[in-house]
């Protein structure tokens, strides 16, 4: 049994989808057990990677059912806990960064997440793409096909632009927006739906799954650098990410896709866990965002005329 810690939230999931389809192609015989939040359930599924998940909500002991795996994997971090966590589980291998007994590769800070993991597998022997990061097709209907989704909230104040800016793009797009949030935004989305003058029935609220197919068959999405951000990445939907306390460098889209990020470098605080939105977010434009957006619309439309 190979178990890969990866006990996270939706964006740092999807980061680790080419690392575990590694992972994946290098035992294609043995279970594979990923350990993540339950909550993460309907994604894990569409990323075809795993047998089985172990219910993990963070750094907490492990379940006894993953004792003595053949092989433990710390996509989490790079320790103690998570090696502790790990170790204590008596694996017959271990693969990870180098550091409080673990041998690998050297943790680089400043790095695409998603290279990241890939290096640290490639050092032990796999094959890896840091380009393999698409997922299924989820098995249900998006509730608005077609949409342009505008997804304002974030799960710090740091990457919080501003409400009323979101209002005006809103505007600039009338009766192709849906806004999304979770059950804990929907207050916040229900307050962008008025001060934009929409209907309250643009406010979704969705399951994972419902999310995947929404973002998979949108036109377009805004929001700033969040989980939604990293589906459309997944799906190779257009999006215009907004980037505040982090730069695009670490967290950002892929090369070649149908991606903007927009941010001030230049302005960035990097206090990525701030109550109040971050000067390099607050330093992007509605004109600058609307510009993108138009942009991305148009590049669409011509591909799908071509």
């Amino acid at each position: 049994m190979i178990l890969v810690l990866r006990a996270l939230k939706l964006g740092d999931l999807l980061v680790a989808v080419p690392a575990l389809r590694a992972i994946r192609g290098h035992w294609p015989s043995q279970r594979v057990v990923l350990a993540a939040p339950e909550w993460l359930r309907q994604l894990v599924e569409l990323t075809g990677c795993a047998d089985e998940l172990l219910p993990t909500p963070g750094l907490v002991p492990l379940s006894r059912r993953a004792y003595r795996p053949d092989v433990a994997i710390n996509l989490h971090g790079a320790g103690p806990q998570s090696n502790i966590l790990l170790d204590n589980l008596r694996p017959a291998h271990r693969i990870g960064h180098a550091g409080h007994g673990w041998r690998g590769p050297r943790w680089v800070e400043e790095m695409d997440e998603r290279a990241r993991w890939c290096r640290m597998l490639a050092a032990a022997g796999l094959r890896t793409d840091p380009a393999d990061l698409y997922l299924r097709r989820p098995p249900v209907d998006s509730p608005a096909p077609g949409a342009v989704v505008i997804h304002p909230g974030a799960a710090y104040g740091s990457r919080h632009w501003p409400l009323d800016r979101y209002a005006e793009v809103a505007r600039a797009f009338g009766g192709k927006v849906v806004i999304t949030g979770s059950e804990a935004e929907r207050p916040l989305a229900r307050k962008l739906a008025e001060m934009s003058s929409l209907d309250p029935a643009v406010v979704l609220t969705t399951s994972l799954r419902e999310l995947a197919a929404l973002v998979s068959q949108a036109s377009l999405v805004i929001s700033a650098d969040t989980g939604i951000a990293h589906l459309t990445y997944a799906y190779r939907t257009p999006s215009v990410v907004l980037f505040g306390p982090l730069g695009p460098q670490r967290w950002g889209p892929p090369a070649g896709g149908p991606h903007i990020a927009l941010t001030r470098a230049d302005l960035r605080r990097g206090e990525p866990f701030a109550d109040d939105p971050d000067p390099a977010l607050l330093g992007v434009t509605t004109d600058e965002v609307l510009a993108a957006a138009w942009q991305l619309m148009e590049v669409k439309t011509h591909a799908r005329q071509g």
